[in-house]
């Protein structure tokens, strides 16, 4: 899939929505670590190991496509942390698993650059050491954090591919011209391109060379948009009038199929 063109990778928050994407006919999907985390109350970055163990199971098992993790920043700062939970992510059922450079500290939001590489070294041979076919993406987190440094993150992706990684990811980056320049400087390997926002249309993000796009906890904020609407009209005026603008399609028959 990663080969030519650019395919959509939507990112489902739950079972229930893991399994409408493949029914709408997605070649693949991918776990959203903020989106989960809101499901179960708890704020991104607050979801423990073995709750993204369970939650990456249930999603393999749920769907018949394959399921890219995001897998935040490996669940440990060592190298050999790393190495030991990508072992254990493999064994969900998953296809493929992106690793984060940020430390969650804003008064240093990224790992140093040497510990980064090693980081995406130890999940390179994790993976390799199962003998599983898992796709490992390494991600620069420097423009999420403020670090709006195009060359540092370049540096960083290139480093990651000659450590191992197969897909290459920036969170953040906005611009046609910025994402151009990330394509060109990590090619041939493939480019992720986070678009949230919507900036870009799928013929647009593969005009650019990119090869897959993720929407990250957009789909999550998208349901919860409406289940606040709904719960604050309620709430504070009394009306349930925006109920009429419910989803009103058969979900039984959906989840029968």
């Amino acid at each position: 899939m990663h080969q030519a063109g650019c395919f959509m990778l939507p990112n489902p928050f739950d079972i229930g929505t893991a399994k409408m994407l493949q029914q709408l006919g997605f070649q693949a999907i991918a776990s959203t670590s903020a989106g989960f985390a809101w499901s179960i109350g708890k704020p991104d970055t607050g979801v423990e190991l073995e709750e993204m163990l369970a939650h990456l199971t249930s999603l393999s098992a749920a769907v018949d496509i394959p399921v890219n993790a995001d897998f935040e920043g490996g669940f440990a700062d060592a190298p050999d942390g790393v190495a030991a939970n990508v072992t254990r992510a493999v064994a969900t059922g998953i296809a493929g698993l992106s690793i984060e450079d940020s430390t969650g500290d804003a008064s240093h939001p990224l790992y140093e650059r040497a510990l980064a590489v090693e980081r995406i070294r130890a999940a390179r041979q994790a993976i390799d050491a199962t003998g599983a076919d898992v796709l490992l993406t390494g991600r620069c987190e420097a423009y999420l954090w403020g670090r709006k440094d195009l060359a540092l993150v370049i540096d960083r992706l290139r480093a990651y591919a000659e450590a191992g990684a197969d897909c290459l990811y920036a969170p953040g980056i906005t611009t046609p011209e910025d994402v151009a320049e990330i394509v060109k400087a990590v090619g041939p390997k493939p480019v992720n391109l986070l678009n949230g926002g919507g900036a870009f249309s799928l013929q647009q993000a593969e005009a650019l060379g990119v090869r897959r796009i993720s929407i990250g906890g957009a789909l999550a904020r998208m349901a919860w948009a409406g289940v606040m609407r709904a719960a604050k009209d309620m709430a504070e005026q009394g009306s349930f009038a925006v109920l009429a603008d419910r989803y009103t399609g058969d979900l039984d028959a959906m989840f029968k199929a």
